[in-house]
């Protein structure tokens, strides 16, 4: 077994490979880019290079940085991950050349899969079923069309390298082909420097099933059963699940055979996947599935696998790589129990699934599920990370596995409502909103399922006059919602009489949202809410919602949902009053920490004048204008919003 092995990629999927190799006794190396230099991978690995520029041209698509880092370190293999040069032969042979262990198949195998045009034609005379379609050299448009129009419309062009749904369009007539066809060669040039295509048959029920596969040195190749991908936007995976949804025994066995037989005609070491498309209008029938492609490395969603097999499919990589046999012979490996995995991203599904990127200023995940299920959170951020630009924006991946398929469902159901994400809009209520999916609940999925159902899975209701209460309370910083480490800001806004109201403005997108909060002996806030919310005028609250303050916002979660809403700097507000008065007021209630001035003084404009204490943060208050200073609050005094702090002398006459 390895000593020390360097992990050539980032995220989560970095740190997942970091703690099985803990586990194993085996040290790690990180490499990281310009924009990684404090994330959560190179915090876990025992070592971490610094490898370049953020844009991954500059960094993790560097394989001589990365062999040359490996060396350095002094470790024995490489594992790539997947994504980045996962899949390119090219840095397989630099690393096999540079005397490291390439953690993953040969650079033959990669070749011989890489190109969906050749490696279906290789599955063609292996004996396992291709989607009919052209899958020749020819690009020439005239018998692009000629081939289309042979298969039968609709038809699916499709980049022949790559993946990921780039490069690939549904043509339903022939008058759209040549358009069709000219967009997904522009995206393949773009995506994968290649704008070769193929055209094949459209499924017109298609379900995505792929097969994990797995090989080693001495012959050897098992399956460890299917996973459904179906639950697709933008050809993207969503959430996957193990096994497939209304898998037949017939069916599988026919699958299962076939992935295995994929992969001992390439001689396959490694972890790999076999992704068949099946036409599912008529039921799952073994005649009825066909070869879309081979992913020659560790996929995203191998995690249900593990789950329903009782495996670690990192460790079975590393053992193979190290020189030694599969862990388990095809008899040894059993299914029990169904898995979900859903994929957080940052992004805004209501958009089109726009990517976002943000600072994740409040990040909490689940700590339980449902009795009898377990789950299993793969993440590489923390609270306080920000999501990048420069990379894929996913969060975290949320797995979790059941007794079956409903008590799977369920236990996904409850991970995603009590996820919390503030600081970027997140995919959590779309990800509720499909599994609860009437169609999706009953696993009649396919991967049209998205598409057809996206309005009512992307539409949020507005917030209701109880959340937007929640959020002005949270504000204020008072009663029950007062924060839990600040003993006296529960009494923030209460005077021993009566309750004192106070003014509360927040931001709801476009929306400016006015509202007066008061605070009785009981701590029980009473909200009053204007325009648009008077139709639920007067709340009480004494529950706690769930809730995160981040600068400048407050976000208010009920379910899946996180309702942000700005708060706007009441300090701001006060400079602009008082740059119009002779007086400067609290703008906030709070303590008067320190003075920094006295009677008489002349200060400038920006002069600090005094701190003013609120919610456990200090704010300074700083002369709005030019003046001198008649009147100064004294240090340690307690004040209420609207509180004079300063008055300044009438400089005119």
């Amino acid at each position: 077994m390895f000593t020390k092995i360097l992990i050539a990629n980032r995220g989560e999927i970095a740190c997942r490979v970091i703690r099985t190799a803990r586990r194993m006794g085996v040290r790690t190396v990180a490499v990281y880019s310009d924009a990684d230099a404090k994330s959560l991978h190179v915090e876990m690995a025992d070592e971490a290079v610094h490898i370049g520029a953020s844009p991954v041209s500059d960094s993790y698509l560097r394989g001589d940085r990365i062999v040359a880092a490996a060396l350095a370190t002094g470790s024995q293999a490489v594992h790539p991950g997947y994504g980045f040069l996962s899949e390119n032969p090219d840095f397989v042979d630099q690393v096999v050349a540079a005397g490291l262990t390439f953690i993953g198949p040969s650079a033959a195998s990669i070749r011989a899969m890489g190109l969906k045009d050749a490696a279906k034609r290789l599955m063609e005379k292996a004996g396992v079923p291709v989607v009919p379609g052209y899958h020749g050299e020819a690009q020439e448009i005239v018998i692009l069309a000629s081939k289309a129009r042979e298969i039968g419309y609709p038809v699916l062009i499709k980049a022949r390298a790559g993946g990921g749904g780039k490069g690939m369009r549904r043509v339903e007539h022939a008058d759209e082909f040549s358009e069709a066809l000219s967009s997904a060669r522009r995206e393949a040039k773009s995506a994968f420097g290649d704008d070769r295509v193929l055209v094949e048959k459209y499924i017109d029920k298609p379900r995505h099933i792929e097969v994990q596969v797995f090989g080693d040195n001495f012959g050897n190749a098992v399956h460890l059963f299917e996973r459904d991908c179906s639950a697709q936007r933008r050809h993207q995976k969503v959430i996957e699940e193990a096994p497939a949804p209304g898998m037949t025994e017939a069916l599988r066995k026919a699958m299962t055979e076939a992935a295995v037989k994929a992969a001992k005609a390439i001689s396959y070491c490694g972890a790999g996947t076999i992704e068949f498309i099946v036409d599912a209008s008529q039921g799952l029938k073994p005649d009825r599935f066909w070869f879309m492609e081979m992913n020659t490395r560790l996929q995203v969603e191998h995690p249900v696998t593990e789950m329903v097999t009782g495996t670690d499919l990192v460790e079975w990589q590393l053992r193979v790589a190290s020189g030694e046999k599969l862990p388990k012979t095809q008899g040894e490996i059993k299914l029990a129990g169904h898995a979900f995995e859903a994929r957080l991203y940052a992004e805004d599904a209501a958009r089109e699934f726009l990517p976002a990127t943000g600072t994740l200023h409040h990040l909490k995940f689940p700590d339980m599920v449902p009795q009898g299920a377990a789950m299993r959170v793969e993440t590489g951020v923390r609270a306080g990370d920000a999501i990048s630009p420069y990379y894929d924006p996913m969060i975290a991946k949320l797995v979790v596995h059941g007794r079956d398929r409903p008590a799977a469902l369920e236990a996904l159901g409850v991970a995603l409502t009590r996820t919390e994400v503030a600081g970027s809009i997140v995919n959590t209520a779309f990800l509720a909103a499909l599994v609860t999916d009437p169609d999706f609940s009953a696993g009649d999925v396919d991967t049209g399922l998205i598409g057809r159902h996206q309005q009512a899975l992307t539409e949020i209701a507005p917030p209701s006059g109880e959340t937007v209460a929640a959020a002005a309370i949270a504000a204020s910083g008072a009663g029950v919602l007062a924060p839990s480490d600040d003993p006296w800001s529960s009494l923030a806004g209460y005077t021993h009489f009566h309750g004192m109201a106070r003014r509360i403005r927040l931001r709801f997108g476009d929306e400016d949202i006015l509202a007066k909060v008061s605070v009785g002996p009981d701590r029980r806030s009473q909200v009053s809410l204007h325009a648009p919310y008077d139709s639920a005028n007067s709340h009480d609250l004494r529950a706690v919602p769930r809730l995160a303050r981040w600068p400048g916002h407050i976000t208010i979660f009920e379910g899946a949902i996180g309702y942000t809403f700005a708060v706007p700097d009441p300090l701001a507000r006060s400079d602009d009053m008082a740059a119009a008065s002779g007086s400067l007021r609290a703008p906030m209630p709070g303590l008067v920490k320190l003075v920094r001035a006295t009677k008489g003084d002349t200060v400038m404009k920006g002069q600090p004048l005094l701190i003013l204490e609120a919610m456990k943060m200090e704010h300074t208050i700083a002369a709005p204008h030019d003046g001198m200073i008649a009147e100064i609050a004294t240090e340690g005094a307690q004040v209420t919003e609207g509180t004079v702090l300063v008055r300044f002398e009438d400089m005119q006459g």
